[in-house]
């Protein structure tokens, strides 16, 4: 050993931080991603991953964005809390859909609503305090927790309870440290909806303990059969200093790359969330504001084609897993997702294969019939499935086809 040569006394520091390197990659975007590049390659994967519409952003949009993008005003910064006309459009438009009012000034504009999700914790969540988060969950909702330093608490509800947690379930996983919950009705991964007397009863025993409600509403407009979108500030108005809303135009309007969402809440925390704001991103692009104005000022027709269109695809897919033997799947009453328990598929050998687990049984199915599902792992227990049916009909026939023929 060279006389130049020492040992370290101290190991040398990590090169990514604890907190980054402790979060996991989007499930979801990673199933979508690893369809493309297998399609881009020239296979004929059809894809069930993504929670994308596959429609156009209605034309009327559009050419609100190309109109923008012509007016030098745009080209500049502005608020970092979203331009004061669409706040305003935003407040309209809740009072129309939701049946409450909100203050344009109780209102910030976000990069989507992801951003909205994030910047929601963060500005209620100290290290250690707990929030409620019912099971299964959209991926993004624990690793938002954890970046702002709680700790999740699941709570789960099995296809047997057709995924709606209950009051009681809620009440058992309090403590002293509970500070928040996480309400998504209609839900993204499970399509369940809450009916008005479940979204009242939950609203009120969050009421009842002090617990916040963070509230995602994204597909408020996306609902089936005899379900109805609740907001809970509309059952339970007492709740509005402790509840904050998420939402934004991605799943409405079929505008997931425009980016734009938003958060709604008490004056302080919204102030304390634009301040985090500013720094982070400042505002969001102007370009897709004015394209989010045009779409919340506008009426609902467009997004009511588009529903409809997810109707038929939903009692097309439900009906045809329904066939295989061993799936089971209560009927989504809302969003564009089907989430059938594969319980009774798991431990059969398939094609030599006798997959264990949810996440082996989603692998064998890309690899053996070229079809992409997410595995109930990237949103709580194993032994369900994740498809979405926000594509074509013509794919989505020859995909499940393609499943019911190597599970069957």
């Amino acid at each position: 050993m060279s006389e130049h040569t020492s040992t370290p006394s101290t190991p040398s520091p990590t090169r990514v931080s604890a907190r980054l390197a402790a979060i996991a990659e989007s499930a979801t975007l990673a199933v979508d991603a690893k369809a493309k590049a297998l399609k881009a390659a020239g296979r004929p994967v059809i894809g069930f991953g993504a929670g994308e519409p596959d429609f156009p952003t209605p034309q009327y949009i559009v050419d609100a964005a190309v109109a923008a993008a012509q007016d030098p005003v745009n080209h500049r910064y502005s608020p970092a809390k979203g331009l004061p006309v669409l706040r305003e459009a935003i407040a309209a438009k809740t009072l129309r859909d939701s049946g409450y009012e909100v203050s344009p000034d109780q209102v910030l504009v976000t990069n989507g609503g992801k951003q909205a999700v994030y910047q929601a914790f963060a500005a209620i969540i100290d290290p250690g305090d707990e929030v409620i988060l019912p099971a299964p969950y959209w991926t993004t909702y624990p690793e938002a927790i954890a970046l702002a330093g709680g700790r999740t608490v699941e709570v789960f509800a099995g296809s047997d309870q057709d995924y709606l947690v209950t009051v009681e379930q809620l009440e058992a996983a309090r403590t002293s440290r509970t500070k928040a919950l996480l309400f998504c009705s209609p839900s993204n991964p499970t399509g369940a909806v809450y009916s008005p007397e479940q979204t009242a009863a939950i609203g009120r025993w969050a009421h009842e303990h002090g617990v916040w409600v963070i509230t995602d509403e994204i597909y408020e407009h996306l609902v089936y059969d005899d379900a109805v979108f609740t907001p809970v500030l509309r059952a339970v108005p007492e709740l509005a200093d402790t509840t904050i809303v998420l939402n934004g135009v991605a799943k409405t309007y079929a505008m997931t790359g425009w980016r734009v969402g938003w958060m709604a809440g008490p004056s302080d925390v919204i102030k304390a969330a634009t301040n985090l704001q500013s720094h982070l991103t400042s505002n969001v692009a102007n370009v897709s504001q004015r394209a989010a104005l045009a779409a919340v000022s506008g009426d609902l027709s467009a997004v009511e084609t588009m529903r409809a269109a997810f109707d038929e695809r939903r009692r097309t897919m439900v009906g045809m897993l329904r066939e295989i033997d061993g799936v089971e799947v209560p009927t989504p009453r809302g969003a564009f997702y089907a989430y059938p328990n594969v319980e009774g598929v798991l431990r059969r050998t398939i094609r030599g294969r006798t997959p264990q687990t949810s996440a082996e049984l989603a692998a064998l199915i890309l690899e053996e019939a070229e079809v992409a599902v997410v595995p109930g792992e990237a949103f709580g227990p194993s032994g369900y499935l994740r498809l979405s049916y926000a594509l074509g009909t013509d794919d989505l026939v020859e995909g499940i086809r393609r499943i019911q023929e190597l599970l069957g």
